[in-house]
């Protein structure tokens, strides 16, 4: 059967009756479809799907070719029509997650592994850009810090704590210098931006520490996939690739022999993941240390308590868990708008 006289034709946003084609079509595949993407590409033979394909970013995904038309060049034809559909709109790197078994068809396509979780995920990347050079990058950002043992972080920091500084600072003391990952996937309430600024100056006292955005390999769209896995194995795949692209890639270009983190009682998603790290990052050298929770009037320090807070509009206890400088920040006149949007949200993040 061939597919040279297949249709490809994008599939307009919002087309309930299309998308439930590609729904169940993707389904057959073990991949699930939702509106999260920002273009969709179908295959029609005789007006019926035969492959698809979308990207929501950098992120090629849903990627999934009719059984009888595999190994014709079908998957290739897909992946060559979202490429060319990304470069018109200026995107010239791409990732694509896959299972294990599948990993060697697009290896032969031009990507590259730069991290799996077996049995769930392979992370691959091609185009303009890799994780080799964004880890060259991170190294000369880092190669005037002291010598000597070097931990590293994550933090998202929605907004930034006094229990985020609580552990920053302990890694500070423990260590000969500090490296601080600012998640930059822009997804929290608080802007990446603002995020970014509220750390550098709540720890802008500690000279051994260095807050850098946390790039596109952590904790981002990239490493966090949730569309073709299910039930718990999303998130087992999502904290162990995250994990593996860690200990493989960014704790190396850091130079970093620790990483630190809060304990988690509460977000079952992020002591997953603190389980993750402590499987995965010794086996590349990297100790985890975890700090308890930073408490205040007998409850945990947490960005999601100072969140709530600001709905209740209770400014005396949001001062006793956050710097100076996120007390500030907060109550600024400029900042009134985000204030009003989180009161009026009830997103966790």
């Amino acid at each position: 059967m061939s597919w040279q006289n297949c249709v490809e034709r994008p599939v307009p946003p919002g087309n309930k009756v299309e998308a439930e084609k590609i729904r169940k079509f993707l389904a057959r595949f073990g991949l699930s479809f939702d509106a999260a993407v920002d273009y969709t590409v179908g295959f029609y033979r005789n007006d019926e799907l035969v492959a698809v394909g979308s990207r929501a970013g950098e992120v090629l995904r849903n990627i999934a070719v009719e059984p009888a038309l595999q190994g014709e060049g079908l998957t290739a034809a897909v992946l060559s029509h979202l490429i060319q559909e990304a470069a018109r709109r200026g995107i010239y790197h791409y990732f694509i997650y896959t299972k294990p078994d599948t990993a060697p068809l697009f290896c032969a396509l031009g990507f590259k592994e730069i991290a799996r979780a077996e049995p769930y995920a392979v992370l691959l990347e091609s185009g303009l850009g890799s994780i080799a050079d964004h880890c060259k990058m991170l190294a000369a950002k880092v190669a005037d810090l002291p010598p000597g043992p070097r931990a590293a972080l994550v933090v998202n920091c929605n907004p930034f704590t006094l229990g985020h500084r609580a552990v920053i600072e302990r890694a500070a003391r423990e260590n000969a210098s500090v490296v601080v990952l600012v998640v930059e996937e822009d997804r929290s309430l608080f802007p990446f931006a603002d995020r970014l600024r509220l750390v550098k100056e709540g720890v802008a006292d500690l000279a051994n520490v260095r807050v850098l955005p946390g790039g596109q390999y952590v904790i981002s769209a990239a490493t966090f996939p949730a569309y073709f896995t299910r039930g718990e194995e999303i998130t087992k795949a999502q904290t162990r690739l995250d994990a593996e692209v860690f200990g493989k890639h960014i704790a190396p270009a850091l130079g970093a022999t620790r990483r630190y983190v809060g304990s988690e009682p509460y977000c079952a998603v992020t002591a997953s993941y603190n389980e993750a790290m402590k499987t995965v990052l010794p086996e590349y050298g990297v100790e985890v240390v975890v700090m308890p929770r930073v408490e205040v009037d007998s409850a945990s320090v947490s960005a999601s308590r100072v969140r709530e807070l600001i709905r209740l509009d209770d400014w005396d206890a949001i001062a006793r868990l956050v710097p100076e400088t996120t007390c500030r920040y907060l109550r600024s006149p400029e900042n009134s708008a985000l204030i009003e949007r989180i009161k009026a949200s009830q997103s966790r993040h």
